[in-house]
């Protein structure tokens, strides 16, 4: 039966392997058709106390978690990323290229994995405008797609609090520098201080610099903690709604 809902994968020419889908700690085997991936930054600077990719990892970890709690595929991460004109604060791509890659890398995914159905864990706010495009995504995919952005909706400033406490759970966060995190003179990308075109344009990204200015940085483990349950139990309930949908 489950060769006959699920498909079956061919091995060595000839041979056909019927895949157990009930097996391991599965609640439902409809969680094989859908797939979780990342979607980051690896090449932008967050302040003296994160790394470069600080996002692609927060991405990641997200993703990964959530695939574990619920069975369903886990697809990596992708590896370019977009942001706008106005913050200049990395290496990133055009939305075009974005686009381009995760149609490309979805494609794959569907081929090799037999999913119909994705959702995008997002954790760089530069991303946001690839929701516009999903319907472009799913045409050329084939796919269901469901683009979350929990962490972006709840993580606070570029390089801030949110993040620093994320990375301390994930212990890429370097304490030492945490006092120069906050001069967001010489660090403009902190809070998005030193975009002031940004700034202009977006009352969130202002409201961010501000917060940065005004009330420095900290790092609280527990407050990176629920972050991250926050932004997990947001991917599971997508996860939920696929199954259902």
């Amino acid at each position: 039966m489950l060769v006959t809902i699920f498909g079956t994968l061919k091995y060595n020419g000839d041979n056909m392997a019927e895949l157990r889908y009930r097996a391991g700690n599965v609640r439902d085997p409809g969680v094989h058709k859908i797939g979780i991936i990342a979607l980051g930054s690896h090449l932008e600077n967050h302040g003296p106390a994160l790394p470069i990719d600080t996002d692609a990892k927060i991405g990641a970890h997200i993703a990964f978690q959530s695939s574990l709690l619920t069975g369903a595929k886990f697809l990596g991460i992708i590896f370019p990323a977009y942001e706008l004109d106005t913050i200049d604060h990395g290496v990133h791509v055009s939305l075009e290229v974005l686009k381009e890659n995760v149609i490309s890398t979805l494609n794959q995914a569907k081929e090799f994995l037999d999913i119909e159905k994705v959702v995008i864990v997002n954790a760089h706010g530069g991303n946001i405008p690839l929701m516009a495009e999903l319907w472009d995504i799913e045409d050329r995919t084939d796919l269901s797609v469901t683009f979350n952005n929990k962490v972006i909706s709840s993580e606070g400033p570029h390089g801030g609090s949110g993040e620093l406490s994320m990375a301390k759970v994930l212990g890429i966060v370097n304490e030492k520098e945490l006092e120069n995190q906050a001069n967001v003179d010489e660090y403009e990308e902190v809070g998005l201080h030193g975009f002031k075109q940004a700034r202009e344009d977006d009352p969130n990204i202002e409201e961010g610099a501000r917060d940065v200015e005004e009330n420095g940085v900290y790092i609280d483990e527990e407050y990176g903690q629920r972050l991250f349950n926050l932004a997990i139990n947001s991917v599971l309930l997508d996860v939920e709604k696929l199954l259902d949908f």
